[in-house]
């Protein structure tokens, strides 16, 4: 091998480690794709889609009502659950006559394709968490549920932000 092979090799070898370096990097902390597993979401999100999240951004808002949020599911941290932020700390929410409440105030959901058949009692979130709902609301597993409650704010991945797949990319919420 002559030193000017070698050098090339080298080249690939450094090229392929800092490639590798940055994609660790970009997913750790700034961007991660996710894959959408079920119908809680409908009809925003469909089964099988693939979403790009956004992982700094909430760190330097918080989480906003109305986000669509990933976050480790508090019953098994091993899962992840896609859900939409209605309430941020020190929210009230409540359901009733099939409409969501926050603060007193309807809110209007033109992402839901059917209003929640069931009531839930007024709460109040409490401090670093945030109270998340499927906008399939009659088949989703949320913070109406005791296994999953309130979220803690340190349990959220981020901000699902756009739809990779299928194509073509769209923005979401």
């Amino acid at each position: 091998m002559t030193g000017k092979t070698k050098s090339q090799a080298r080249e690939w070898v450094e090229s392929i480690v800092i490639a590798i370096v940055i994609a660790i990097i970009i997913k750790a902390f700034i961007f991660e794709t996710v894959l959408v597993d079920g119908h809680s979401m409908l009809p925003t999100l469909r089964d099988k889609d693939r979403l790009a999240v956004n992982k700094i951004g909430y760190r330097i808002t918080g989480p906003q009502n109305g986000e669509i949020v990933v976050f480790k599911y508090p019953a098994d941290p091993s899962l992840m659950f896609i859900k939409r932020v209605i309430g941020v700390e020190g929210d009230r929410v409540e359901i009733r006559n099939h409409k969501v409440y926050v603060n007193g105030v309807e809110l209007d959901e033109p992402y839901i394709s059917e209003r929640p058949l069931g009531e839930f009692p007024e709460v109040v979130v409490p401090p670093n968490t945030v109270f998340v709902l499927g906008d399939n609301r009659n088949d989703s597993r949320d913070s109406r549920f005791t296994d999953v409650g309130f979220i803690p704010v340190k349990n959220i991945r981020g901000e699902a932000v756009a739809r990779m797949w299928p194509l073509p990319p769209q923005k979401i919420n």
